[in-house]
This record gives structure tokens, sequence and C-alpha cells, in this order.
């Protein structure tokens, strides 16, 4: 039996790790279907406290983890298939095998939507994005193109254009989902061009190991042309891992779990951190804070319990 189980090992899951381990609760890790979460496809972070001269992604989270492994924290490669959380001790299937456990911290994170070209996620971390707050610093003055057409498409258009020469913003129907004060913020950025009814067939350079241009495609005439591009952000939406709780869980309506305050989920002993909580902030730090909370509500929880 284990005092708590966290379920993702991204920033969120690998503080909590930190956190429960140094409270002496020998928690066990699941890696999670992309283990180490986001970090793990980024190259360097340069927003997250403490490195002046920034971070490799998949370094600071490695470093997490083996601070966590140092107090005791167990981690295992695996995902979870399944969750029983409406008797205690709850029941998790890790890859075909049940545990049980007092308490459950899930930071299973949210996956970002990508276009699906090979060479999209060939040439992620290197020109290719999900995130304009995390990357947007490295693309000063330089070409930077936006993909979709809802109100992270255009927060993250109008944001890139501190820092690019240009932003073109590439949807592929002619109707925004946007809400209009996002779109017409948008519209009003003398440095945002918009490119309707188009898709991108392709992103270049694999080859060098960079983006340097794009195929675009348009959907009316059927016209394919290149165009030159640095930056690609990908701003079409994440999908919250979170199929595995069922319906036990809370979720909103786009599956991510809703907080009933601090870190607490409608299950008492099953907490969240993370994004898969959080639609706003997506940032390692906030994840690293969440699962900070998420532990130390974890820790009150079972000494109430008389753990």
């Amino acid at each position: 039996m284990h005092n708590v189980i966290i379920i993702g090992s991204g920033c969120a899951g690998n503080t909590a790790a930190v956190y429960t381990a140094r409270a002496s609760l020998k928690p066990l890790v699941i890696g999670g279907h992309e283990p180490g979460g986001q970090l793990s496809i980024t190259s360097e972070v340069e927003n997250f406290p403490g490195f002046p001269e920034g971070v490799l992604g998949p370094q600071l989270v490695e470093n997490m983890k083996l601070q966590a492994q140092k107090f005791g924290a167990e981690y295992r490669h695996g995902t979870v298939d399944e969750a029983i959380l409406t008797e205690r001790p709850f029941r998790i299937k890790i890859d075909g095998v049940w545990e049980e456990t007092r308490t459950l911290i899930i930071a299973s994170g949210a996956s970002a939507r990508w276009l699906g070209l090979e060479n999209e996620y060939k040439l992620i971390g290197k020109g290719v994005s999900s995130c304009a707050t995390c990357d947007g610093f490295f693309y000063r003055g330089k070409e930077i193109m936006v993909i979709g057409g809802g109100d992270t498409a255009m927060e993250e258009a109008n944001f890139l254009t501190r820092f690019g020469s240009r932003v073109t913003l590439v949807h592929r129907r002619d109707e925004f989902r946007a809400s209009k004060i996002m779109l017409d913020r948008a519209k009003a950025n003398p440095k945002i061009e918009m490119i309707l009814n188009t898709v991108v067939d392709d992103i270049y350079d694999v080859t060098k190991g960079e983006v340097t241009g794009v195929r675009l495609r348009n959907l009316v005439t059927g016209e394919a042309y290149d165009r030159p591009v640095d930056g690609f952000f990908v701003a079409i939406g994440h999908i919250p891992n979170t199929k595995f709780l069922g319906s036990q869980i809370t979720l909103d309506e786009d599956g991510y779990i809703v907080s009933q305050g601090g870190a607490r989920t409608n299950i008492p002993g099953v907490f969240h951190a993370g994004d898969v909580q959080d639609r706003v902030y997506r940032q390692a730090i906030t994840a690293s804070g969440a699962g900070c909370m998420a532990a130390i509500e974890a820790e009150r929880f079972l000494e109430h319990e008389g753990h």
C-alpha cells in the first residue's frame, strides 16, 4: 500500500515528488506517456527562476527527478490504464498491474494538439512550438507564423508581435472561433497579417535542423506556395490527459479537472497539479508551484487521517 501515487513526471509531478518524499511518504511516480512532460520537448528554458544562463528543458525535469529520488521517491515507467477512486484505498492500474494508495496526485498534464505533419514533429523545439510565452523571445526581429483560429491563436499572435518583425496568422476557414474582442484586437494590430482558407502542407527544413519556411495551400483555389518563416507556433489547443479517470473526477467540457479550491478535486484524498487543471498559465513554474500545493495537501490529509 502506497501513501501517495503521483501520476505524471513533468514539473508538477516531480515537484510533488520532492515534497512528499521529503515528508517521508515514499511516493510512487508514474512516468506517463510523455515522461518529463512538455519540457521534454522544449530546448532552452529561460524563464525558470534560478537559471540566469537558461537551462535545457529535459535537463531541468531530470534534475527535479534526481532531487526527488534522493529523498526516496520511486519512479516507474508506464501509463495509467484505469483508476478506481470510488472507494478507499484508491486503486490504480499501471500497464496492467494494480497498485493501492491512500492518496493520489494527478499531474498527468495536457498534450499540445499538433497539425500531424511528419516534419512538424521533427522540428519541435527547433522553430516549431506550442507556447508563445515560452519561446517568443527567441524570435526577435524574425518572421513568425501562428496556426489557429481561436482565442489562444489571437492571444499568441498579439503576444508574438512584441518580438517578431511580422506575425502571419494562418487559419483553415474564413470564420474564427475566437471571441469578437480577441479577433478585433488581432485585426487592429498592424504587425499581424491574416491568411484565411489556408492549410500548412509541409514545414522546412529538417535537413538544416531548423524552421526556414512552410508550404501553404489555399483550400478555395487549390494554389500551393512556399513562404519563408523562422518561428512556427501551433495554437490549436491542448488535450488534458484525463481519459483514464472516466467520470469519477469532475471535469469541464474540455476534459480539464475542475478544482475544488487549493489542489483539491471532488474526491477527498485525490489532488490535482499542473496543466491537467490549469488552462490559463501553463508554465513550468506554475506547474511546479501546483505540485508543491498538491503535495502539502496530501501530506496534511494523511496526517489528519492519523497516518
